[in-house]
């Protein structure tokens, strides 16, 4: 058990999560990139691609960190939300992006939204979903505030198929990664928590049956990166 009070765990508290989060906003988004070996901006771009936002629509984008992946559905037109739970998150994000017109940042619960029933015509969630203490709940939460008819975006660490590429993947997380995260990081605990967390996560199709479950028709999902990355996708029904 790490010493650190926000050092977050698998029993997801979320002020540790927040907590953890606020401590390494500021070089988060460059943490990631190291750690993915780049292959962030492609799964951006990906999810970019499966949300397809459109001028005049509202997008929520939660789990939104720096709005670094927010500022993906800038060009379209579209108005943009950026919310996050972690308050340092969202400092950074205005700090960084806070003259944009049509994006606009709110510390929010993502099992308790502060938004309208049927406000967006869009939501997604980026790596996010895996650090809510009740993912259910919180996909609950994403249906009621997406009108009927509109669409879901899931992007999350999942678990590659293939047997021989799972075993080096592994490899990756748990002897590389921690090495890596500390000499990248302004917490590397943080990035224990993190590969945690994705051996913990459930696989692609028990994510695309709690979405079901929640209320979302036409779930799909396609894997990303031979799988360690997986993008779920979903409609909420017209009626």
């Amino acid at each position: 058990m790490s010493s650190d009070p926000n050092r977050a765990d698998l029993g997801k508290d979320p002020q540790r999560v927040s907590g953890m989060f606020d401590q390494v906003a500021a070089a988060y988004d460059r943490t990631n990139s190291v750690l993915s070996l780049g292959n962030d901006r492609l799964w951006r771009a990906a999810t970019l691609r499966a949300v397809a936002p459109k001028r005049g629509e509202r997008i929520l984008d939660l789990a939104a960190g720096t709005g670094t992946s927010s500022m993906a559905f800038v060009p379209s037109g579209a108005h943009v939300v950026a919310a996050d739970f972690s308050r340092g998150m969202i400092a950074e994000g205005r700090r960084r992006h806070g003259n944009v017109a049509n994006l606009e940042f709110v510390q929010a619960d993502a099992t308790d939204l502060p938004f309208e029933d049927g406000e967006f015509d869009a939501v997604t969630m980026s790596f996010g979903l895996r650090n809510v203490n009740d993912p259910r709940r919180a996909l609950r939460e994403l249906r009621r505030v997406t009108r009927p008819g509109g669409r879901i975006v899931v992007c999350e660490f999942s678990h590659p198929p293939s047997r021989v590429f799972n075993g080096l993947y592994r490899f990756y997380n748990d002897r590389v990664l921690p090495i890596v995260a500390k000499a990248v990081s302004s917490n590397a605990e943080a990035y224990d928590y993190l590969n945690e967390s994705i051996r913990d996560w459930p696989d692609q199709p028990t994510l695309a049956r709690w979405m079901r479950d929640s209320g979302w028709d036409d779930v799909e999902y396609r894997n990303l990166s031979f799988g360690i990355v997986a993008l779920h996708r979903g409609i909420r029904p017209a009626q």
